[in-house]
């Protein structure tokens, strides 16, 4: 059963019983899959893009939902009680929201994204349908139900919408770390290793698979981490919580790439 070290932790906590995430076999489970290897011709990659720019695009959504927790957006504002969480997890929005780029100006790293499948070919329609008609005040269910978004995205994006209706705050960063921010960097290891000598068009994803690496590896995810520790403390309730938040979103992961993984599997090598 794996155990997430908090090698930081304050020792009031590590002392405490089950403080901690356990991820079982989860995080293994998804690191080792299939799908990494498949991913070696331009129309694979393709189809991968337009069914993973839905996982772009719904991180921002669970990012929002713990800004909106963790801070106040509303007006008149109100300072909420935890300024580190509420710095941290700014400090994240900013760089997610409006990165700096490489040949000048500022994106969103799903902006960034949905570049990189245009300049790679791959179909972005359904995605900006779905943008569309949000921005048009659709309810994100409808959208879904509509049959526009590939349906293995479909059950993904659902998922994260009803994680972010049903988790309590520490559930919802365990969620985002251990889900998101934990493993993006490892999956996106074997992607830049697949990419690195491949054909041109593929260069701006490269560069944003290399951003996302060098910005969770590095420093959102141990951000989050510190989040989490404070929001869970000394509570070993908290943390159990906390850890099947955790492995439900790795398990949501696990599910969208074995879809794909079987689409990817009947297209040409």
């Amino acid at each position: 059963m794996r155990v997430i070290s908090e090698t930081s932790m304050p020792a009031s906590v590590s002392a405490v019983p089950h403080c901690g995430i356990d991820l079982g076999s989860a995080r293994d489970r998804l690191l080792q899959h299939e799908i990494y290897g498949l991913v070696t011709t331009g129309p694979r990659l393709r189809r991968f893009m337009e069914s993973h720019v839905f996982a772009v695009w719904d991180f921002q959504s669970l990012l929002k939902a713990m800004q909106q927790r963790l801070t106040c957006t509303t007006v008149p504002w109100i300072p909420t009680a935890d300024c580190e969480a509420r710095r941290l997890v700014n400090e994240i929005v900013l760089e997610e929201e409006s990165d700096e780029l490489p040949d000048g100006g500022f994106a969103s790293h799903f902006e960034l994204y949905l570049d990189s499948m245009s300049r790679a070919g791959a179909d972005t329609s359904a995605m900006e349908y779905l943008l569309h008609q949000l921005a048009d005040g659709a309810a994100i269910d409808d959208v879904l139900e509509a049959g526009c978004v590939p349906r293995e995205a479909a059950a993904f994006v659902r998922e994260s919408f009803a994680m972010i209706s049903e988790c309590p705050i520490h559930g919802l960063v365990a969620a985002f770390t251990y889900g998101r921010e934990d493993v993006i960097p490892e999956m996106f290891r074997s992607l830049v290793a697949t990419l690195a000598s491949r054909e041109p068009s593929w260069s701006r994803l490269h560069w944003y698979l290399e951003r996302h690496i060098e910005a969770d590896d590095e420093k959102h995810g141990p951000m989050c981490r510190r989040i989490l520790r404070r929001l869970c403390g000394d509570d070993p309730v908290k943390w159990s919580e906390a850890s099947f938040a955790a492995r439900r979103a790795i398990d949501a992961r696990v599910a969208l790439w074995d879809a794909l993984a079987a689409e990817l599997a009947r297209i040409p090598s």
